[in-house]
């Protein structure tokens, strides 16, 4: 991959996980498919989804979960940082970003947790998406996996068939 399409890669893919916190925060999570594969297998510390129709499901029960006001928008935000990535093959990067999980009642303790999400992209043919995806907590109760991008040691989720 030459340096402008790796450049033009690397935007597209950072693009997806802020996206992604976009449309959970603001109750648009039938849009993701923007953002992930068919196939797409996530731990995102509330069990393995497997399936775009299992992710999707699962976010929106813990999206109802955190709505605790009834107000169907923004009962928090995650907010993305600190995005690397490495290109592991033509098709498929991996990637680690910082998360800093805040809700939005006032009446409950601002801070949710602080994690890093660890990801596997996959280019379709409607562009890159996010194939697999872990999310390890470092605070307040650490459930860290592990691993670095670009050396396949991000122990990422596998189907349990």
């Amino acid at each position: 991959m030459n340096p402008l399409d790796r450049l033009l890669a690397t935007e597209e893919i950072r693009t997806l996980r802020i996206k992604y916190a976009h449309l959970l925060d603001s109750n648009n999570i039938d849009r993701l498919d923007e953002v992930f594969t068919s196939d797409a297998i996530v731990d995102a510390g509330r069990g393995q989804w497997e399936g775009l129709e299992n992710v999707i499901a699962g976010l929106k029960e813990a999206y109802a979960a955190y709505d605790q006001t009834g107000d169907g928008i923004y009962p928090f935000h995650h907010a993305i940082t600190n995005h690397w990535v490495e290109f592991t093959g033509p098709t498929i990067a991996e990637g680690r970003s910082y998360l800093i999980d805040l809700q939005t009642d006032p009446s409950k303790d601002r801070w949710i947790l602080l994690g890093t999400y660890a990801d596997e992209y996959r280019i379709e043919n409607d562009g890159w998406r996010i194939s697999r995806t872990r999310l390890d907590v470092t605070w307040p109760e650490p459930a860290v996996g592990g691993g670095l991008p670009g050396n396949n040691d991000l122990e990422l989720p596998h189907p349990t068939n």
